[in-house]
């Protein structure tokens, strides 16, 4: 009978926690970066760092963080190069939608950027696992 009880899963009380603090300190460092554009390539390198050992709550999350970091910027580099080559074609008029749908990427990608930020330490702040950390969605 005591073997039983030995065997017995563990509740969720019992199981060991992982530290949040640094996955929080890349999210904070990602929206930090809208402001000055140098904690982007902080948070980027903290996550790289501290992915491999890391615990699978965290190393989630991690994940998620460096691939939101790499798909935003491949798409704002899209966006800028649309705006870059309307802002050039619209002296002859013909660049303006380019110029137009360019800006409309970058901002798009910004807002993309911020909800994928905000919701990543929403499933932290709850001590999940991001269920879904190589996706392309939020």
């Amino acid at each position: 009978m005591s073997d039983a009880a030995q065997t017995a899963p563990a509740s969720p009380s019992d199981r060991v926690e992982e530290d949040k603090i640094l996955p929080i300190v890349v999210y904070a460092l990602y929206l930090l970066g809208f402001t000055n554009g140098l904690t982007f390539l902080v948070g980027l390198i903290v996550a790289y760092v501290n992915r491999e050992t890391a615990g699978p709550i965290n190393a989630s999350h991690y994940t998620f963080a460096i691939r939101t970091f790499w798909m935003s910027i491949g798409w704002f580099l899209i966006g800028a190069a649309m705006f870059f080559f309307g802002l050039i074609l619209a002296v002859l008029l013909i660049g303006i939608p380019m110029l137009m749908v360019g800006g409309a990427i970058m901002g798009a990608i910004g807002v993309f950027f911020a909800a994928r930020c905000i919701m990543g330490l929403v499933y932290l702040l709850k001590g999940e696992a991001y269920p879904r950390p190589t996706t392309w969605l939020i």
